[in-house]
């Protein structure tokens, strides 16, 4: 213990941190407890509870080396890469890997608050195959909009079954929550971080709205002979400018004061009769007589121009999907409008 006390050299990064927190107050002390998540409460008071006497040669030793480290660094880059070389040289391989895996996951300071970043359905196919009981842990512990939409994902019965122990549960002992925290963030949370964050149906949808027609059709009918389960699922994921007759009235106005009308009028050349009729009918009839004669002045037009305005149009609509602009129905009847 003497040689901890009075030998510098003999620190470990751990320790240089307890010594430092102690050092500069309670004040101070508690603002950087209050950015830690309680495992790193935990280790760095317990190394504080052990250090005993420290040397003041010690204390002023280490000031100084912190105050050069921070006025030699000029300017500071945080990143993944950066943050893991740093780790990787007080802590194991292993513990580097877990605590990486879960500051890439989703963000929060604890893990409910991280559950609560993660989606409805992710976290519902997790929680499908745990005992019914850990699932009524879980979503007791999260914020009820979001544990109702998990609920909602899980099968009927077992969706019941975690109701009824929601009903009777009573505080749950710390232990118990303990280990559930910890297995979500074993094997949930590590697993999370190391997948895609989207879908690859998805990734491949969207490479696929963005091949022309005839690409995209000689692709398709590949995928369908290989897997055609897979083919149907990114169908259903496309949005294609046909789509646009999801769109409702409104939504269709808004889209009409968003787009180049030079683009309007090369999209509709190759559209169907029942796109053409949804934007003439939500135009002024002066407006729509403009846009036919503009269409007729193009005269016949290549595919690939009529693919890229048609294209265009469709980015333009999940902009505005995305920003609230307007609402894209999925054909549900949960999405039909009631007037």
């Amino acid at each position: 213990m003497a040689r901890v006390k009075e030998d510098y050299r003999a620190l470990t990064g751990q320790q240089k941190a307890a010594i430092l927190m102690l050092a500069i107050g309670e004040t101070h002390t508690a603002k950087l407890f209050s950015m830690m998540d309680d495992d790193e409460i935990k280790e760095i008071s317990q190394i504080m509870a052990n250090l005993g006497t420290i040397n003041a040669t010690v204390v002023e030793r280490l000031f100084i080396e912190f105050a050069d480290q921070l006025s030699s660094t000029g300017s500071l880059v945080g990143s993944f890469d950066s943050t893991e070389r740093l780790l990787a040289k007080a802590l194991t391989k292993e513990r580097v890997e877990g605590i990486m895996d879960e500051i890439r996951g989703p963000a929060g300071r604890t893990m409910w608050d991280k559950l609560g970043n993660v989606n409805e359905q992710v976290l519902a196919n997790y929680l499908k195959n745990e005992y019914p009981q850990t699932v009524a842990v879980v979503l007791s512990k999260i914020k009820a909009d979001h544990g109702s939409r998990v609920l909602a994902l899980l099968p009927e019965n077992f969706a019941m079954e975690v109701v009824m122990r929601m009903l009777r549960m009573e505080a749950v002992q710390k232990e118990v929550l303990d280990g559930v925290e910890r297995t979500l963030r074993t094997e949930f949370m590590s697993n999370l971080a190391r997948t895609a964050r989207r879908d690859s149906h998805e990734q491949m949808a969207e490479i696929f709205n963005n091949l022309d027609r005839n690409t995209e059709a000689r692709f398709m009918a590949a995928l369908e002979e290989r897997n055609r389960e897979s083919a149907e699922r990114i169908k259903q994921l496309m949005f294609t400018f046909e789509d646009l007759t999801r769109v409702d009235a409104a939504g269709i106005q808004v889209l009409l004061r968003n787009v180049e009308k030079e683009k309007l009028a090369m999209a509709l050349k190759g559209a169907s009769d029942a796109v053409k009729d949804l934007f003439f009918k939500n135009m002024s009839e002066r407006l729509g007589k403009m846009l036919r004669e503009d269409m007729e002045a193009l005269g016949p037009v290549r595919i690939k121009d009529v693919d890229e305005a048609q294209s265009a149009i469709v980015m333009v609509a999940k902009d505005l999907a995305a920003s609230g602009q307007i609402v894209i129905s999925e054909g549900s009847e949960e999405d039909e409008l009631v007037y």
